[in-house]
């Protein structure tokens, strides 16, 4: 085989794989911009817009090391994947954790809400059973505040898990254009090697071979 050969054989495979570098690129793009398109007209579809710093509470802004993005993104629509994650995690989950505290449940959750719906359910008969209608009476209105918070539980946990879904969609989206980006780099660099690839065989003459065998030395000998 010449070395001209081999060259076109070489530059035409790195060819190949540059074109085909740049169709899975340009369909990684497409995918992140769908995303990034589709993040923006659901979440501005909700018409959500962060509370304005001078509303913020000290609690609402010291509550996690993360809720300084409520500080970041005040006064803003939400629009993006990152605000949806600091939304559900730093507001909405602040208001769900105040709510279980001021209806005497700390730490409640919608999950926990059930059993102690149903234990409470279990002492109101009992305590009925007993004619202890004063204990009855208190333990009901325990119950109400429970049933009441679990509403408030399931309105903001939904919610909650709507934006972060909305948050890993957009992440999957940015993860799609970085991938993009590096393979549209690294068609470049192929093009580039494809093309310095092509120069060299043109450059080379046709019947050269691709590797020359070495000449044995001639050894002089002495006559006889």
């Amino acid at each position: 085989m010449t070395r001209r050969a081999l060259d076109l054989i070489l530059s035409g495979g790195g060819l190949m794989v540059a074109v085909l570098l740049v169709a899975i690129a340009f369909a990684a793009g497409t995918q992140y911009t769908f995303a990034t398109n589709y993040v923006k007209e659901e979440l501005s579809a909700q018409k959500i817009t962060f509370t304005t710093a001078d509303k913020l509470t000290v609690e609402e802004k010291t509550w996690k090391p993360g809720s300084v993005a409520l500080i970041t993104y005040a006064g803003q629509p939400l629009e993006t994947g990152p605000q949806a994650e600091a939304y559900a995690k730093y507001y909405i989950a602040k208001h769900m954790d105040a709510a279980a505290k001021a209806a005497g449940f700390d730490g409640a959750t919608y999950a926990t809400l059930g059993a102690i719906r149903t234990d409470l359910s279990a002492d109101i008969a009992a305590a009925k059973a007993k004619g202890d209608t004063v204990a009855a009476a208190d333990l009901q209105k325990k119950l109400d505040s429970a049933t009441s918070l679990r509403t408030t539980m399931q309105t903001g946990e939904t919610l909650r898990g709507l934006l972060l879904t909305v948050y890993g969609f957009s992440v999957l989206g940015n993860m799609a254009g970085l991938a993009s980006t590096l393979l549209y780099g690294l068609a470049a660099i192929m093009f580039a090697l494809a093309a310095a690839g092509f120069v060299h065989a043109l450059a080379t003459p046709k019947g050269k071979p691709v590797f020359t065998p070495a000449r044995e030395p001639i050894h002089a000998t002495s006559p006889a």
